[in-house]
């Protein structure tokens, strides 16, 4: 298929600046894989959509305030965005990138955290060296900010709302979105009523969000991201399909982790490890049945990855419908739930 293929008209006042004013107040479009039959209904409606026995999956990786401003020796601002912990170092891209060539030296916040570009690698980005002393999360705390996508122009004046309220572990440069719509009411009713929750990691880059340049699909390759899959939650998924329970994916980060640990049987084992998993219509999904996420950009990885799942003629119908209906797109906007 061609990148061309995942184009869809999008009015620019359909893309969500802020988030809604509670967590769990957007619509939610239903899309059944089977016959592409769509309804319009509410996210608080989600619990009457989820059986007993059923299992959602969420990612519980937290986005740290990756968004560094500073300058070099010279004085003049750089930017700097975090994408990946190497160990001794960084992987970053860095604005304006002339000015980060290997042996530039960096500053932030008044000399608190400094930095040394070590190379530049072949996609352009800066492995960067940091030098400070104490924690250096909770010194990213202080002087970091959110890295909220670059069509979001409005200021996020609470950070935790580009969180998920179950988010626990460090790592990401970009939120699992989906998971924004959840509440922790909502968690504990949906527990409530049977329906099981797992919870795995994957540390979200950019590369799921860079655009395909190539206009033949297969021809994409994505960077990869750091994944685990705890035993427990591994254990909870795998009790679930075997008692005849969906297996119910929340975002796109969680689809990506199980579908590159699954099994020939489609049970799911415990593991961590690096994923560049690209998944498009021709590739088969067999570690989930159903798929909470919200609407993403045109001719992007992600809308490939829905198509992948859904089918590609009822995805883009489904899209070119939530356009009529002016749903909110991307980030903070509204959801889809495929079944």
């Amino acid at each position: 298929m061609n990148t061309s293929d995942f184009f869809y008209e999008l009015p620019p006042e359909l893309i969500a600046q802020t988030p809604p004013a509670h967590r769990g107040d957007s619509r939610m479009m239903t899309l059944s894989r089977e016959t592409g039959q769509t309804a319009h209904r509410r996210f608080s409606e989600l619990p009457e959509l989820l059986r007993p026995g059923d299992c959602l999956v969420l990612n519980d990786s937290r986005v740290i305030p990756a968004r560094l401003l500073g300058a070099d020796d010279a004085g003049p601002p750089i930017e700097v965005l975090l994408l990946r912990d190497e160990g001794d170092c960084w992987d970053c891209i860095t604005r304006p990138g002339k000015r980060t060539r290997p042996g530039a030296r960096l500053s932030f916040g008044n000399g608190e955290l400094r930095a040394e570009v070590v190379r530049v690698d072949e996609t352009g980005n800066r492995k960067i060296r940091f030098l400070y002393e104490g924690v250096f999360l909770e010194i990213l705390d202080r002087l970091g900010q959110m890295p909220l996508p670059p069509y979001i122009t409005e200021k996020l004046d609470d950070p935790e709302r580009y969180q998920t309220v179950y988010a626990v572990h460090p790592g990401s440069a970009a939120a699992p979105t989906a998971g924004l719509h959840f509440t922790q009411e909502m968690l504990g009713r949906l527990v409530s009523e049977g329906v099981a929750v797992a919870r795995l990691t994957l540390h979200v880059g950019l590369g799921t969000f860079r655009p395909v340049k190539v206009e033949n699909v297969e021809e994409h390759h994505m960077h990869t991201e750091f994944y685990e899959v705890p035993q427990e939650a591994a254990d909870t998924i795998n009790a679930a399909r075997a008692a005849g329970g969906r297996i119910i994916a929340v975002g796109t980060t969680v689809t990506r982790t199980l579908e590159t640990v699954v099994r020939e049987d489609r049970t799911i084992p415990a593991a961590s490890g690096e994923t560049g998993i690209f998944l498009y219509p021709g590739r088969e999904l067999r570690a989930i049945d159903g798929l909470i996420t919200n609407f993403h950009l045109p001719e992007s990885t992600l809308i490939m990855l829905v198509s992948a799942f859904a089918g590609y003629e009822h995805t883009m119908a489904a899209y070119r419908e939530a356009v009529r209906e002016r749903y909110r797109f991307f980030s903070f906007g509204d959801c889809m739930f495929i079944s």
